[in-house]
Parts: structure tokens; sequence; C-alpha cells
């Protein structure tokens, strides 16, 4: 099946490109070496529509479909995985409480989001629990129309620069997966702690943090959905997350391929550009191949989104996100290759890129679970 942009995504496609070319990129390096959140470019995305784009126009979104909203984060990433990583994190914790939320806490918390003032985090893995989603430990117990949580959350984007979380929850500890509940919380009440992880290998400017749970109190009217069924509004918004993590890894392979037929056509050897070695045009002829595989993958799993078939949305995404972010790996890598020892350095993009394209095969599910999810549809 092809996909044919249509006008209006086209344009929203330059628009993107044009924001990361003359925002993004000219700062990316120094974001990176900082470890600094990106606020000001936030506000920025922001005022153009950007951040998390899927929303109705109604809580201050643009309203755009699934493939558009992937234009987005590909574009974005595309600019820089760590700084346009940052601005695109907004979608996941959006999407449910658009789908799942009552009218209070989205006329609360999405026009917030929408306009930059502030991102939003997702407390769903643990230390001991990532694929694992119910064995989660975090516990909340009833008291009176409070609900009491405690527990620790790990690898958490945005943690500590949101000042709105979803934290999931096991609220029936016995019932296993079917005992997991969605709360809404401010983060800056009592109860809530978070620290920026600072030993990552890559998306640096992208915060990550762990988040400890300590009697933290959440009104009964802060459940997200209902009491008990979190894990499986989780389960709906996983598959538009891997199609996300998917366009994500095309936008960065895309940023590397382009910076390796940059540096062959200028990098010369024995007189000659290495562009012209046969060797090096293979390795470039393959680059472009297999992005434009990864970029038509995800466009169909956001074509799927849009179906009233959810099990082929679900199998789509994920084999999107596998091969999309597997073949990310290989693109890097190979740029830094044509790149030769200047590609090893922090003065070209690629050696950043290299590593910032290797979390797309961790986060939303590892490459492994995707294949089991695959598979098990198969079988």
């Amino acid at each position: 099946m092809s996909f044919q942009l249509t006008a209006e995504q086209e344009a929203i496609r330059d628009a993107v490109r044009a924001f990361g070319e003359n925002e993004i990129r000219p700062v990316a390096a120094e974001y990176e070496a900082e470890q600094r959140y990106p606020a000001d470019l936030l506000s920025a995305a922001a005022d153009l529509d950007l951040v998390a784009p899927h929303v109705p126009e109604a809580y201050g979104g643009a309203g755009m479909d699934s493939i558009s909203t992937l234009l987005v984060t590909e574009e974005l990433w595309r600019a820089d995985p760590g700084v346009g990583g940052s601005i695109a994190a907004a979608d996941f914790g959006t999407g449910m409480l658009l789908e799942y939320g009552d009218e209070r806490q989205r006329e609360e918390w999405l026009p917030r989001v929408t306009a930059g003032e502030t991102s939003i985090a997702t407390g769903i893995s643990e230390p001991a629990h990532g694929s694992n989603v119910a064995g989660m430990e975090t516990r909340a117990e009833r008291e009176g129309d409070e609900w009491v949580i405690d527990g620790q959350k790990m690898w958490i984007t945005n943690g500590t620069v949101a000042d709105v979380a979803i934290v999931m929850a096991k609220t029936s500890p016995e019932a296993g997966h079917a005992g997991i509940t969605a709360f809404l919380t401010p983060t800056d009440v009592d109860g809530y702690e978070a620290t920026k992880i600072t030993n990552k290998l890559g998306i640096e400017a992208q915060d990550t943090a762990e988040i400890v749970l300590d009697g933290l109190r959440v009104p009964e009217e802060n459940v997200v959905g209902e009491v008990d069924r979190g894990f499986y509004q989780l389960m709906r918004f996983f598959a538009p997350a891997r199609a996300d993590v998917a366009a994500q890894a095309t936008g960065v392979a895309q940023a590397a391929l382009e910076e390796a037929t940059a540096y062959a056509a200028e990098r010369e050897q024995f007189d000659r550009p290495i562009a012209e070695f046969q060797a090096i045009r293979h390795k470039l002829a393959e680059m472009a191949t297999a992005v434009e595989a990864a970029r038509s993958l995800a466009y169909r799993a956001g074509a799927a989104l849009e179906s009233d078939d959810p099990d082929r949305a679900t199998r789509l995404a994920s084999m999107a996100k596998l091969f999309a972010s597997e073949r990310a790996v290989d693109v890097t890598d190979e740029a830094l290759q044509v790149h030769g020892g200047a590609g090893y350095v922090t003065d070209h993009p690629v050696e950043r890129f290299y590593r910032d394209a290797r979390i797309t095969k961790i986060y939303d599910g590892t490459s492994e679970i995707q294949k089991n999810i695959i598979a098990e549809q198969l079988l």
C-alpha cells in the first residue's frame, strides 16, 4: 500500500522541517552537552501547534490525524533526537488523558501541555519491571476519598520537568494485570520526588527521571478512567506509541543518511570524493532503502490507527517499531562508518545520532517484545 501525502500533510512536514533546521539544529549540540531540557523551544514549537498535535482544537491542539502526527515526530527527530524528542514526548500521556480522562481533567491540563507551558510524564516502568508491566510493585490503597500511592518508577520521560504526571499503580495486587489503575497527579506535591538520570548513552537533552512515590495522596476524582482498568487502558495506547517510535527511528536515520551523503560528497581520498567509490555508494544506497522502507511501514501503521481494526493496528505498529528501530541503529552505524574517524568525535552530529538511535530498540517495548506481539497474531 502506497501513501501519497496530502497537500496539508506536505505543508505540515515542510513547516516542522523548517522549524527543525532553523531553531533546533543550530543549538542541539549545546543542549546535549549541557543535558539541558529545551523549555524555550517547547514553547516555540507550541506556537506552531507541534506539541501534542493530535489533541483536538478544543483543548488547544491542532487535531491532526495519525499520519500527520507521525510526520511531526519524524521531522523533530530528524532535527535532533534529544531536543526534538523532548517536544514530541507529550504525545503519550495526552492520549491517555484524551481517551479516558474526564472533562475536568482534560480542561485543566491539555491546554497547558499544548501551549508548551508544561510537559506531561507517564510513570509505568520500575527498577525491576520494564517489559513486564503487570509485575509492577507500586501500590495504591484507598483511604476515604483519597488513594495513597507508594512505590518507585524508573526511566520516566519528563519526570523532573512535568507539572503533571499519570502514575500507574496496583489497586488490586492479587488480580495481576487486571488490578492496575491510572492516577493523575500534579508533581509539586508531597510524596512525589523526581531525580534526573544523567548517565544516559544518548538523548541527553531529554529529561529522564527516577520517581519515588512516598505516601502520595491522590483524590478519588483524579483516577483516570476506571479503577482496575489501567492496564487495558494502557494497552490501547501502546500501538500509537510504538508507531511514534517508528517515526522517531525513521527521523534519526534520515538525518544520519543526509549527513553521510553530504560528507561523502566533500571528503576526498586518493584525489577524489569518497562518494565516487563503489563501496561508499553501495552503503548509501542500502541506507536510503532502509530509511524509505521504515518510513513506509511507519505510515502504514499510522493509517491502521485510523481504522476500525485494532488488531491490525497493533500488529503493524509493532512491525513498524521493530523494523524502523533496528534499521535506525544500522543506518546510524553505517553513517558513522562513512565518516571514518571524523564520525567518532563530536565534530559531526552522526556521533550523537548513533548514540541516540539506540534507545528506539528499548523503550515502549523492546524489539524482543515486538516480536512476541507479532508472532502471537500469526500463530
